[in-house]
């Protein structure tokens, strides 16, 4: 019994501490991590395919929600991808290497939630599985991203942009536009759950 009690206390904390990543707490730092390569040894502990980080991200906010573990964590920040378990003592940071920077934006027409690192194995927004236009334009006038494209399953989609530019995301959905500043520096946020249809 003392055992259970044991590890659903550290499930409970390893949560708290990845799971900054759905709230808006915005100072946090990673914590020093084992290095990447602990890291991959854990995704493969949980039957998520290695290799690049860009792909492991991918595939982990596209994983359909039946489908994710209960035990295991992960949340992007600007730099890294943290991820830990029942098994790790604090989460692991695998870096993100180049100049990329993933936001994932859940657009919305009703309810959202408060998210400023985005939590890939628990953010849920309203619109799964719904076809949406997106265009990013940068403060120059640039446009990086012109796209259609559906939202997965927890209702969000994700973006690859450069670090540290700033511009404007617009979505249209069914008529319903949003448009809001974004920026991808080494403080801002890797979540974007604000942009109401209207």
């Amino acid at each position: 019994m003392t055992d259970m009690l044991t590890r659903i206390l550290t499930v409970s904390a390893l949560s708290v501490l990845v799971l900054a990543g759905c709230s808006n707490a915005t100072s946090e730092s990673p914590p020093a991590a084992p290095a990447a390569s602990t890291g991959m040894e854990l995704l493969a502990e949980h039957g998520v395919a290695t290799g690049d980080v860009r792909d492991v991200i991918e595939h982990l906010d596209a994983t359909p929600l039946a489908e994710r573990s209960a035990d295991f964590m992960a949340s992007v920040r600007p730099d890294a991808l943290l991820i830990s378990d029942a098994t790790t003592e604090e989460p692991v940071q695998i870096p993100i290497p180049g100049d990329d920077f993933y936001l994932s934006v859940a657009p919305y027409i009703d309810g959202t939630h408060d998210c400023y690192f985005h939590s890939l194995t628990t953010c849920t927004g309203e619109l799964s599985g719904e076809e949406i236009q997106m265009t990013v334009t940068t403060a120059n006038g640039e446009v990086l991203v012109d796209q259609t494209t559906t939202t997965y399953a927890n209702g969000f989609v994700g973006l690859w942009l450069p670090r540290d530019i700033e511009g404007t995301l617009r979505i249209e959905h069914d008529g319903l536009v949003a448009e809001t500043a974004i920026a991808t520096g080494p403080e801002d946020a890797t979540c974007l759950t604000t942009m109401q249809l209207a």
